[in-house]
């Protein structure tokens, strides 16, 4: 898996292509929330529309990620993720604990507000 992010109006947003496999990019990820919490910035937005695919453990990093911001009085939403990974979210209820949005201008909006 590939990922890029960058920091915009005090957001982080974390783009992700190709498969999310836990134990293969979780611990990465998990260190760059980890750095964005240190230096004060609260808010992360997912860009999931060129994952392919999603195992549990990449559910798990995702889990991990929004409970590390929540903890922090923070929050994460998921962008447009892929018709697959939509369905396993849907599969396994996450859609009601995730934010999904379509855009990454809607995910600053609502993380802005």
């Amino acid at each position: 898996m590939e990922h890029t992010y960058e920091l915009k109006n005090n957001v982080l947003i974390i783009y992700l292509k190709g498969d999310l496999i836990g134990e293969n990019n979780g611990p990465e990820l998990v260190q760059i929330v980890n750095d964005s919490i240190h230096d004060k910035v609260f808010h992360c937005a997912v860009d999931l529309s060129e994952v392919r695919y999603m195992n549990s453990s990449g559910i798990g990093v995702l889990i991990t990620l929004l409970t590390k911001y929540r903890n922090h009085e923070g929050e994460m939403v998921l962008i447009k993720p892929s018709e697959k990974i939509e369905k396993l979210l849907l599969i396994t209820k996450l859609n009601k604990i995730f934010s999904i949005v379509e855009s990454r201008e809607e995910a600053l909006k609502i993380l802005k507000a």
